[in-house]
């Protein structure tokens, strides 16, 4: 494993995010984003494949890592996030990026994208296994498999199991709301890592405030599966820059219906799926993940 070499950088907002700043500083710019419960080394494969040619930006999102970890789910709303994001790359000195996110990071890489087309500011976008909004609450109404592949969120929100996480971390929590048939198989010394910081309360705190900020509804499974009355999408734009979806098919977190439909969402669009990979693709299957992006950054 090579390590990372992070730099804290101030954002006006007073936040401070660990950055792993890799490659020629005026090489085309790629902006990583990780998920949860991870940090910036999701993407060690890719960075390592890539720096070479590309600048690629790995920040340890607000609430991960050493980076800043405000109290309170009202610090990690969608605004303030994307926000970082924006604020990131201008204090950079990056003027125009690629966008590309992982789980949480990917939900948040939708959102980037979507401001940022606007503002010239974005030109592409990538998700690996990351539903789009409009998509995925739609599932959670209507789709009684991903329904219940998302009741862990209920619990990640339930502040019972506070207690418990203020005495041990997050660890308890992970091995309990999540039912998986095969738990990832995190190599060593990454996951020495991740132990470390999901034994931090202050972290596992910070970590779940992302989803107890959400507006994302999860149903109960006893609820009637159905759209509610008068129901309306959220107000999501269209993503019209070019669109990279890789998606492990194996994913027992977020199923492949979440791709079904997304051209609805998004005008330039290329999906690659990956047999045989599960939810963490970027280290699952680091070669598929880096050729889809070969291919897909000559564009």
């Amino acid at each position: 494993m090579t390590p990372s070499d992070l730099t804290p950088v101030k954002l006006p907002s007073g936040i401070t995010l660990d950055v792993w700043d890799s490659g020629p500083t005026d090489a085309p710019a790629l902006i990583f984003l990780h998920g949860f419960p991870e940090n910036h080394r999701t993407w060690r494969d890719q960075i390592a494949h890539l720096s070479e040619r590309f600048r690629c930006i790995a920040p340890d999102q607000r609430g991960y890592g050493n980076s800043s970890k405000p109290g309170g789910p009202e610090h990690y709303d969608a605004q303030s996030l994307i926000g970082d994001i924006f604020a990131l790359a201008k204090e950079l000195g990056v003027e125009k990026f690629t966008i590309v996110g992982h789980d949480w990071g990917g939900a948040l890489a939708w959102g980037v994208a979507a401001f940022g087309q606007a503002m010239g500011i974005v030109e592409r976008l990538v998700i690996a296994n990351a539903p789009h909004p409009a998509v995925f609450q739609r599932l959670l109404f209507e789709d009684e498999a991903q329904r219940a592949a998302s009741q862990y969120m209920r619990a990640f929100r339930d502040p019972a199991h506070d207690d418990a996480i203020r005495e041990s971390g997050l660890i308890g929590l992970l091995q309990t709301a999540l039912s998986w048939a095969s738990r990832p198989k995190y190599p060593p010394e990454e996951m020495a890592l991740l132990a470390a910081q999901w034994a931090n309360p202050d972290n596992a705190f910070a970590m779940l405030n992302w989803y107890r900020a959400s507006g994302i509804a999860v149903p109960p499974m006893e609820e009637p599966i159905g759209l509610p009355k008068g129901y309306i999408d959220p107000p999501f734009p269209p993503i019209t820059i070019p669109t990279l979806v890789v998606w492990g098919t194996d994913d027992e977190a977020l199923l492949p219906a979440n791709l079904d439909g997304l051209d609805d969402w998004v005008q330039n669009l290329t999906v690659e799926r990956v047999e045989g990979a599960a939810h963490f693709i970027p280290w699952e299957a680091p070669d598929a993940v880096n050729a889809s992006l070969d291919a897909f950054l000559k564009t």
